[in-house]
């Protein structure tokens, strides 16, 4: 079986962990986290189970709103997402690889012509998540103005979102002809301004860098809420939920009420037993304080394959999993669930697609400006 009749799974990696323990861990590595190699590894683990794609987060501050010498026993370092991206594309081969950018305080010129390089060196298989930023600390990094109203920012996204994808249409498919004998290496016919006038934004285009590979790259978003729902709605293509059951996954996707792909974030300590699930995960708790906006899910790969599939039936199209420490409960999700998953006939053998918008059974959209 090469085809996917279950759930969709993404990996969320962050770190050693998304538990800020996670570091101490007998085998974490945290002498190599910003180091391409350690990255690497874990995309590649993931692709060798067909997971449909990664994702990479990226902030632009310290978490800690106190300061760093306020939370000495955190591991608050990290690479630029987008750029880590792109030095592992060429080393995978079939799985996504959507990195995180937080468009509230970057132009969209400069991340249009980043996602087409993503786009480009992975031969299709890239996406970003658009994220917003109304913390103050991250506002004093770029002194411009003083943060907005979270409507107003997710406002500010949606137009965001729109110039990207204009930029990525603004130049046709074949618009690059490379005609040796007439001196014609662009067909200018085929290159289009998008006269982009808004609130926030004014572009004139057209982008430097041709159309991508896959036409649009996926647009992804993190939403807790309506005007991040309204968000995903109007722009994006993969939206990420955080609901604590099945019912209230069911109402989310209601509430979103529009064809986008709706994957549910959990957050996963696995181990063979329940009770060394949960042992390891005490362990961990007593040596940091851990909250999360995901529901926590603490068992064996075989329940937690139970509670996807439950959820899935709710309608939602995946699931991005986050591994509570990592290497062990990412290979505990390539290793034990993926395998659970195939014995029930829930999961691929195989990608049965070279790009991200074909793994996730999207077309590749027809050009916005061509005749």
């Amino acid at each position: 079986m090469t085809g996917l009749t279950g759930p969709r799974l993404a990996v969320a990696l962050e770190g050693a962990g998304w538990h800020p323990a996670a570091w101490r861990e007998a085998d974490a590595r945290p002498a190599d986290l910003l180091t391409a190699g350690y990255w690497t590894e874990l995309v590649q683990e993931a692709e060798a189970a067909h997971l449909d794609f990664v994702t990479f987060e990226d902030f632009l501050s310290l978490r800690d709103p106190a300061g760093p010498a306020a939370r000495a026993d955190r591991a608050q370092t990290r690479l630029d997402a987008v750029l880590l991206a792109s030095r592992i594309a060429p080393l995978t081969s079939g799985i996504g690889l959507i990195p995180t950018a937080v468009v509230t305080h970057t132009e969209p010129f400069h991340l249009s012509k980043a996602i087409a390089t993503l786009d480009y060196v992975s031969t299709g298989r890239a996406g970003v998540r658009v994220q917003v930023s109304g913390g103050p600390e991250e506002f004093r990094h770029f002194g411009r103005r003083t943060p907005p109203e979270v409507p107003e920012l997710f406002e500010e996204a949606a137009d965001y979102v729109e110039v990207l994808r204009r930029l990525w249409d603004s130049w046709e498919d074949g618009a690059e002809i490379r005609d040796v004998a007439t001196g014609r290496f662009v067909d200018r016919g085929k290159l289009h301004y998008i006269d982009f006038e808004g609130r926030w934004f004014s572009v004139k285009g057209p982008s430097i860098t041709p159309r991508p590979p896959q036409g649009q790259p996926i647009v992804a978003a993190l939403a807790h809420g309506p005007d991040a729902y309204r968000l995903a709605a109007r722009q994006a293509d993969v939206v990420y939920v955080t609901p604590n059951d099945r019912a209230h996954a069911a109402s989310i996707i209601d509430e979103i009420a529009a064809p986008v792909q709706v994957f549910a974030d959990l957050v996963v300590f696995l181990d063979e037993t329940e009770r060394a699930a949960a042992d390891r995960k005490a362990r961990l708790d007593d040596r940091a304080e851990f909250a999360s906006d995901a529901h926590v899910f603490t068992g064996t790969p075989a329940r937690l394959a139970d509670l996807l599939l439950d959820w899935h039936a709710a309608g939602l199209t995946g699931f991005r999993l986050r591994p509570g420490a990592l290497p062990h409960d990412l290979t505990a999700i390539t290793r034990a669930l993926v395998p659970e998953l195939r014995g029930r006939g829930a999961f691929r053998t195989g990608y049965e697609a070279p790009t991200l918008r074909g793994l996730l059974g999207l077309p590749r959209p027809a050009n916005r400006y061509a005749a």
